[in-house]
């Protein structure tokens, strides 16, 4: 019996060290800490859209994160690098269950994504509210880093360019470029979408053109004339629809079929430069536009990242985002490699507050997409926005056009 006792009050003991030791590491950062031990993997996650019509999106900028962490041997700070991720759905309610889910995982210590605004509007909080931060390479909505977003996005940043530059570059191309004096605009109801196209209305206004209608579709329509008939009694010489495959699909080969638009432009913009858009759209996609990325303004290492992309994966990237997404990647393992403290057992301490303000932080990091430096909101991109025009090479191949038609600067 006194020996029990004995042993009893021995566990006793050693539990309230282990405790004592969790609080005295948690102290010293105000969320907590990740605890990595000898031989355990540091583990990062991603949440994209991978699976359905946008799944093009997600895949591309899976495949930047895994290159990424090819090219740091796989492993960081003499630990095994993990890659896990969440398929998101491309909207509100699969981003708000893929952050739930990798919230509940106290293991992961940082998040790459997501990739539509639509999903990390409610996701992104979920993960802070856990003390994972996230940066994603293709969330482009003006309120994921407007000053006014609140606190629960603390721990959101990205490498994607905010669509305050994309919207405006579309509005000066039609104007400038082309020529245009009318407009119209169509989105899907997405932060992503509603706001982009706003961003263009506004500038294409203050320049002097006249917006004809701003119309909504839902998505999972397939009808568009019903919206297409509307937009032709402005008498619109330019259409802009910053919306995703397969509305845009039928858009685009719906458009020529309504009286009144035979001759209009049309112009996409991120959300469908991809091949899986090609598919959607065929041969009506010849001739339109899209803004996007300027894939000629990269780094130099942005030719040696296409090479091994197509060694790895037996095809040219699928979307955008796959060079923002290696950057990000790097942000998040050049982060916890400044933040993370080595024990002399082998173990890895990372402070998640610590790994989030050293994400902030980043300044003059030298990325694919450009120079990565983050400003107090999150915003980190080196953004250059071009536009593109698609040919009939282009939908044969089913391959994005990989020079602009059109850049401002």
């Amino acid at each position: 019996m006194k020996r029990t006792f004995i042993l009893f009050t021995i566990l006793a003991l050693m539990i309230g060290i282990a405790a004592t030791g969790a609080q005295a590491a948690d102290a010293k950062d105000p969320i907590g800490v990740v605890t990595i031990k000898k031989g355990e993997p540091v583990h990062i996650a991603y949440w994209f859209v991978v699976a359905g019509e946008n799944a093009s999106l997600g895949t591309d900028t899976k495949r930047g994160v895994e290159i990424a962490i090819e090219d740091v041997g796989g492993k960081l700070l003499g630990h095994p690098i993990k890659l896990s991720g969440q398929d998101t759905g491309c909207n509100a309610e699969g981003g708000q269950a893929a952050a739930t889910k990798l919230a509940s995982d106290p293991t992961i210590i940082a998040a790459i994504g997501s990739n539509c605004s639509s999903e990390a509007k409610p996701g992104a909080p979920i993960l802070w509210k856990a003390g994972i931060t996230t940066v994603s390479p293709s969330n482009t909505a003006p309120y994921l880093t407007d000053p006014a977003r609140g606190p629960e996005y603390e721990g959101y940043l990205r490498t994607a360019h905010n669509d305050k530059i994309q919207g405006a570059v579309a509005a000066q191309f039609a104007i400038k470029k082309l020529g245009v004096k009318k407009a119209a605009t169509i989105h899907d109801g997405s932060v992503y979408a509603e706001q982009l196209q706003a961003v263009f209305a506004e500038t294409f206004k203050k320049m002097g053109g006249t917006i004809t209608s701003q119309e909504a579709v839902s998505t999972g329509s397939t009808d568009m004339r019903p919206v297409l008939t509307k937009i032709a009694t402005g008498k619109p010489e330019f259409i802009y629809y910053p919306i995703f495959i397969a509305e845009g699909g039928h858009i685009t080969r719906q458009a020529k079929e309504v009286a009144g638009l035979e001759k209009v432009s049309l112009m996409g913009a991120d959300g469908i430069f991809s091949p899986d858009f090609y598919k959607a759209a065929g041969e009506t996609a010849i001739g339109m536009y899209h803004s996007s990325p300027d894939f000629s303004a990269f780094a130099a290492g942005y030719k040696d990242f296409l090479a091994k992309h197509q060694k790895k994966y037996g095809e040219k990237p699928l979307a955008p985002f796959h060079a923002h997404a290696y950057d990000a990647a790097m942000m998040v393992l050049k982060a916890i490699e400044k933040v993370a403290v080595k024990g002399k057992d082998g173990s890895l301490t990372i402070g998640r507050k610590a790994l989030r303000d050293a994400l902030y932080a980043t300044k003059g990091l030298k990325g694919l997409t450009g120079n990565i430096t983050c400003n107090k909101l999150g915003d980190c991109a080196d953004p250059r926005i071009a536009v593109y025009q698609t040919t009939a090479d282009n939908v044969k191949k089913l391959e994005m056009p990989d020079k602009p038609f059109w850049k401002p600067y």
